[in-house]
């Protein structure tokens, strides 16, 4: 066979361009970038690297996945946080957390499939296209994938195993009348897709109450989904009436309970503060031990719109209308302290979609007001429920009061959506009839097991309150308290299981060590005056 001169150059040229992908690929085993520090790497450490293959030694998350279809993300060796979830607005800690999260992230082109946002790549190996940019080579994806959220839901049982199962979960829009109002389902079409998504993961859940919000006014669309959960269970599910009807596709807040685990106790309170229909509590009783809780469900105004003095944004990382979210934190505490001599139990949980994240000025009230921010107390800074443009943290609250608190096993947010591509919508492009991406926020998930304090089982748990710690489960240890560069500020004994520490300290960041029961426990504690 005649081989010509122009194909013996293409050849020679393909050859080429494989040997120095081979080049490249044998220099990235030996050029490994390292990352010392995940939470403060920027992306100017990448400048020297610019045009070479590298292999990072820290693991990568995607942080956002708008661009999978033309097969580009965009990634960080950490999660990409709201400053606001993290720190309290303003101070120091916020001041840093915004720099680093606009410097702290990249583009990631050349990757086959669809990922979602939080999955690790471990081993990631890249060509470097600019301080911004990479190409991808090669990498091993582990982590927050639908293969491991289809396995089962997230544990809630961190202090011992659950009896009752609570989930608080906004519908984003779940209308089962009124259809085509620019608002949720346009025709019924897509309202039995969205049925679908959401029941599927209901299913999945299979809660003895869900608390929902953003479902449509009046009774049908709870009677709906109670229905579909009776269908789908095998278990008796209803609802509680409030007694509105639907005229229009506003929403709500509202309840659906198992029958056959919980019955209600007393009447439904509403709470109309700043916005209707948003904010409900009523009383459950547990079948099985005859033990009470109040449950509060909310959905508070919203951070969109333009806001006018106090409500105008203050510029702060806390949005418009922020001091109206204030007054209906206040509201509910009022309403807590008017309603649990009507109820007859003072165990209150406090769940949904606040629309401020965990140091926002809403949840410092209730904070201040006695509440436990349960995310915060079971997972720390990991704890997130919503992602906006690549940016995570939680709305979608669970708090609690002292004496519930030791009743409750755990707290999870199911992360179905939030990091799912909005493509995947009932009405999106990419809908596949799965339950991912089923609404814009997560359901959020806690155990309660009541009446039995799980005190005894020797965990030590560490709270920080305002003007000082509670310390749990530490009888016999000792704290200490040191400053960030390591300078030991005081220092004491524990003598009680339940142990109050009163720490004159300025405005600042700390680090408080206890030490009990054969174990360490380091936590970060901020303390901010009087906000």
């Amino acid at each position: 066979m005649c081989i010509s001169r122009d194909m013996l150059m293409r050849r020679q040229r393909a050859i080429l361009m494989v040997g120095s992908l081979l080049l490249n690929l044998f220099c990235s085993g030996q050029t490994v970038m390292h990352i010392e520090n995940a939470q403060t790497w920027t992306t100017d450490k990448l400048s020297r690297y610019v045009g070479q293959t590298v292999r990072f030694d820290a693991p990568f998350y995607v942080t956002n996945n708008y661009g999978f279809s033309s097969g580009t993300y965009t990634v960080s060796p950490r999660r990409i946080y709201s400053p606001t979830n993290q720190e309290y607005p303003m101070t120091e800690g916020y001041t840093t957390i915004v720099s680093l999260n606009t410097s702290g992230t990249l583009s990631l082109s050349g990757i086959s499939g669809y990922h979602r946002m939080g999955e690790r790549i471990q081993n990631l190996t890249v060509r470097i296209i600019g301080t911004n940019s990479m190409q991808w080579v090669s990498g091993e994806w582990v982590g927050n994938t639908r293969t491991e959220l289809e396995a089962g839901i997230p544990s809630v049982d961190i202090l011992g195993e659950h009896t009752l199962l609570v989930c608080a979960f906004n519908l984003e829009y779940y209308l089962a009348e009124n259809l085509g109002t620019g608002y949720g389902p346009d025709n019924e079409v897509q309202h039995a897709r969205q049925k679908n998504k959401i029941s599927t993961a209901l299913n999945k859940i299979r809660a003895d109450v869900f608390g929902f919000v953003e479902i449509e006014q009046g009774q049908t669309a709870l009677a709906e989904l109670a229905d579909t959960l009776t269908a789908m269970t095998g278990k008796k599910y209803s609802y509680i009436d409030d007694g509105g009807s639907a005229n229009s596709s506003y929403t709500k807040s509202g309840y659906v309970y198992c029958t056959e685990t919980l019955k209600p106790v007393g009447a439904l309170k509403s709470n109309n503060t700043r916005v209707q229909n948003r904010k409900k509590m009523q009383a459950f009783q547990e079948i099985s031990t005859g033990e009470h809780f109040i449950f509060s469900i909310n959905h508070f105004k919203a951070k969109s719109g333009t806001g006018t003095g106090m409500n105008a944004d203050q510029g702060d990382g806390q949005g418009t209308f922020n001091y109206d979210r204030v007054q209906e934190a206040q509201s509910v505490l009022t309403d807590y302290q008017s309603n649990r001599a009507y109820y007859g139990d003072p165990d209150i949980l406090i769940m949904g979609d606040l629309n401020a994240y965990a140091k926002e000025d809403p949840i410092t009230t209730l904070v201040k007001g006695g509440m436990t921010d349960l995310h915060r107390y079971f997972h720390e800074d990991t704890a997130y429920s919503y992602v906006f443009r690549g940016t995570a943290g939680y709305l979608d609250h669970a708090l609690t009061n002292r004496t519930l608190l030791e009743q409750v096993t755990g707290v999870a947010a199911y992360h179905i959506n939030s990091d799912e591509d909005d493509s995947f919508t009932y009405d999106g492009r990419n809908n596949d009839g799965t339950m991912f991406r089923c609404s814009d926020h997560d359901p959020v998930l806690v155990g309660l097991r009541l009446g039995a304090a799980h005190t005894d089982l020797n965990i030590v748990r560490v709270t920080a309150t305002y003007g000082g710690l509670n310390i749990l489960n530490a009888d016999g240890g000792y704290y200490m308290v040191g400053n960030t560069d390591g300078t030991l500020l005081t220092r004491g004994d524990i003598n009680s299981n339940d142990y109050v520490v009163n720490l004159p300290l300025q405005s600042g960041f700390y680090i408080v060590t206890v030490y009990a029961n054969g174990t360490a426990e380091a936590h970060k504690l901020m303390v901010v005056g009087n906000r």
